[in-house]
């Protein structure tokens, strides 16, 4: 593919317009298809945040610059793997011979397997491959993770790699994930791009890598995620697989057909590592401009409380989302995700500084704080919130026991919750 070539973007199986970025991907392209635009439906899969305009003529961006972003409009940014992906991308490549890779060639790779909806065209094909051994992929992963080793050893071969690319690298974040199907009825499990039918439960699958961590990350985050559903908090049905792998379902795949999602960087353009508008009153002013119901705002205020009072300060733009009903062409918040204690507990952190400022502050949250939130978007009764939510410190605490997660790691984590009343 020519560094410059557009890219045909589709989105439930209608071409809405083409992409493309200059040589120097420095500046980007995007047309809306004029058949989509006259056919006068779907018209709000890109609110008009100031990024992506109703016009038949061509639309230019040059301020999409970095790495966030890498050139392009932050709608398609999205469908990019992030770190993980990225280093799964990279030694996939190597194998290949191939060093450097065009933003759009990446676009191609993704295809028709990227998270959400949005489909690129022509995909640039991986060899398909519908076999999953879940412990044969972390040990192939552990080699991959560690830098200092070539990708051309043995476990490294080509298939093994192509195997991880296909499930691994559309799924965001920083730590080892991967995408699979699992069969209703036989529980067979193939990689996450082969089917979307309501046969297969769709799950993300976040990998316990080192079985001597004394940080059981995976099990952290099943425990957060049981108190969670205690406290009425929306999130997708999840589980531990062989009792260190979480795995949660996919709410961009839902009923047999893909779901379009939008996180809040790439709804806006808004940089999740910058702190201009890293902030929940930008979130709450996003959710407002979107008409979401205010019972999701609500959701999003209990939302916001776990995460100060449990200690989730990676609660950055990009783990916010929001999901398209087709239906009524319009937005609501996604279920909510990488819900977990964010640090290492098990190292000395001497000052959390959130992702998201609440009253202008990152560390140190008070009460004050909460309820002036609350008082700006008409939260009802937000003591009541937060006493709810610290209601569950004992029941996690009991549930790190039940999972057997050390001592010290529940002590560390015990310590750091807060209590805002």
């Amino acid at each position: 593919m020519a560094e410059n070539e557009i890219l045909n973007v589709q989105l439930f199986g209608e071409e809405i317009g083409r992409v493309g970025l200059s040589r120097d991907e420095t500046k980007s392209s995007f047309q809306y298809n004029p058949a989509f635009l006259e056919d006068n439906t779907l018209q709000n899969i890109f609110p008009l945040t100031g990024i992506i305009k109703k016009t038949k003529y061509v639309q230019l961006f040059s301020q999409f610059e970095g790495e966030t972003f890498k050139g392009i409009p932050p709608q398609f940014a999205d469908s990019l793997p992030d770190m993980f992906g990225s280093i799964i991308f990279k030694a996939w490549l190597e194998s290949k011979g191939q060093s450097t890779i065009s933003v759009l060639e990446q676009l191609a790779y993704v295809g028709c397997r990227g998270m959400g909806a949005i489909e690129y065209i022509p995909a640039l094909r991986i060899p398909e491959n519908d076999t999953i051994d879940l412990n044969e992929i972390v040990e192939v992963l552990k080699e991959v993770l560690d830098l200092k080793r070539s990708t051309k050893q043995k476990k490294l071969d080509a298939q093994a790699l192509i195997n991880i690319f296909k499930i691994g690298t559309s799924a965001g974040g920083a730590r080892p994930k991967i995408l699979i199907s699992q069969h209703l009825e036989s529980g067979r499990i193939i990689p996450g791009d082969l089917e979307i039918s309501d046969k297969y439960n769709h799950y993300l699958v976040k990998l316990a890598i080192d079985e001597e961590d004394q940080y059981p990350r995976e099990i952290v985050e099943y425990c957060y995620y049981l108190i969670s559903q205690n406290l009425g908090i929306k999130m997708m049905d999840s589980k531990l697989i062989e009792n260190k792998h979480f795995a949660t379902l996919r709410f961009d795949r839902q009923d047999g057909e893909k779901k379009h999602v939008l996180t809040a960087s790439g709804m806006t353009g808004w940089d999740y590592k910058h702190s201009t508008h890293s902030s929940y009153e930008d979130l709450f002013k996003l959710c407002s401009f979107l008409k979401i119901p205010h019972a999701q705002m609500e959701e999003l205020f209990k939302r916001m409380v776990f995460n100060v009072v449990y200690c989730n300060t990676d609660d950055h733009l990009k783990n916010h989302s929001f999901i398209f009903d087709r239906v009524n062409d319009s937005w609501g918040l996604s279920p909510a995700y990488d819900v977990t204690f964010a640090l290492n507990p098990l190292l000395n952190f001497k000052n959390q500084k959130r992702a998201l400022s609440i009253n202008g502050k990152r560390s140190g949250i008070l009460l004050k704080d909460i309820r002036k939130l609350a008082e700006e978007y008409t939260i009802k009764n937000p003591e009541g919130v937060v006493k709810e939510v610290q209601s569950q410190r004992e029941v996690l605490l009991k549930h790190f026991d039940e999972y057997n997660v050390p001592k010290m790691v529940s002590e560390s984590i015990s310590n750091q919750i807060n209590k805002l009343i």
